[in-house]
């Protein structure tokens, strides 16, 4: 680190790198209690290296993008044993590290070591964007507003810079209603001049989110005990736990796929009513079926968990609703106290 970074450190590396992966897509009031809770468990990024991956997943259910909480232990760990224990404190070094991106990685060397680095942000991208009126839509307007957010930075105090304009967007130049009015920035902002701030920064028609389709299986043993089983560690909710499904897809799985994608052959019946949950990119509409379980082997990486205990399991938002809806339709058909 150079002399001049170190002089003007900010903020302890490990816990800006934490809350800037927490709050990637996710309001600052969301992450303020988990921020807390993850600090309070582990207080440092060789604590968090150390801990379980399931106890890390588990801990960030209610964040969603899972592939986040994953990344950040995998990054715990890199840290922890490849650069001992300290995180660099550049941004070329930054973006070696998994799961940190460019906004990151400048947000890091920015606010922890005071580099001269531009993080760019929803709130920064939309401040830019009004103050030079870009007509490009984004995402395409992203090198514009890179460029003239670079050409803003002051080489001293860039962490200072940043989390004041960060500040700014999120209280004043809002998405809705911008109280230009009250803008420290007013005089020099086009949009503002012009009383078109709301139309900025321009973005393309969002395109209509599809539907998905699939089956749940809902197996239970004689003791109530439920298979669940863990999902790829690749890939959407990637290490979570699930109960068994068919694959999720664009139109309902037939009789035959879901005889076909079954954890075990058992007298399969349909609940009544349909599960659904939004993900970013599309809607999931699941059908459950249930059955009792001709054997006690789960196979695999199956294995059973009583109800009662879920709240132990990494079970992501979607499982969760698929477990009140057919514990809901067991206790409508007597089967449950």
């Amino acid at each position: 680190m150079s002399p001049g970074a170190a002089s003007e450190l900010r903020a302890d590396p490990y816990k800006v790198w934490l809350s800037e992966i927490m709050l990637q897509q996710t309001t600052v009031a969301t992450v303020t209690g988990y921020f807390g809770d993850f600090v309070a468990r582990w207080p440092d990024v060789e604590a968090l290296a150390a801990a379980p991956l399931d106890d890390v997943l588990h801990a960030w259910q209610g964040l969603g993008y899972y592939a986040r909480a994953r990344n950040l232990h995998k990054c715990a760990q890199v840290v922890a044993v490849e650069h001992g224990g300290r995180f660099p404190d550049t941004e070329a070094e930054l973006l070696t590290l998994p799961g940190i991106g460019p906004y990151t990685a400048a947000a890091i060397a920015a606010i922890a070591f005071g580099r001269s680095a531009t993080p760019i942000d929803g709130n920064i991208e939309r401040i830019v964007a009004r103050l030079y009126q870009i007509e490009t839509p984004l995402p395409g307007a992203k090198p514009e507003i890179k460029a003239q957010a670079e050409a803003l930075t002051p080489k001293n105090r860039a962490g200072d810079f940043a989390q004041a304009l960060m500040d700014l967007g999120a209280t004043l130049c809002r998405p809705k209603r911008p109280a230009c009015d009250v803008c420290p920035l007013a005089k020099g902002c086009a949009a503002g001049k012009a009383g078109t701030a709301e139309a900025y920064p321009r973005r393309k028609p969002k395109a209509a989110r599809p539907d998905r389709f699939g089956v749940v299986y809902w197996l239970t043993r004689a003791d109530g005990a439920v298979m669940v089983r863990r999902r790829p560690e690749s890939g959407l909710l990637g290490g979570m736990m699930e109960f068994p499904s068919t694959p999720w897809e664009g139109a309902s799985p037939s009789d035959a796929d879901v005889a076909g994608h079954a954890p075990l052959a058992a007298d399969w019946r349909a609940l009544p009513g349909e599960v659904t949950h939004v993900f970013t990119h599309f809607r999931l509409v699941l059908r459950v079926v249930t059955a009792r379980a001709p054997t006690e082997k789960a196979g695999g990486n199956a294995q059973w968990c009583r109800p009662a205990d879920f709240g132990d399991l990494a079970l992501p938002t979607v499982m969760k609703k698929i477990a009140r809806h057919a514990m809901d339709q067991a206790r409508v058909a007597g089967e449950v106290g």
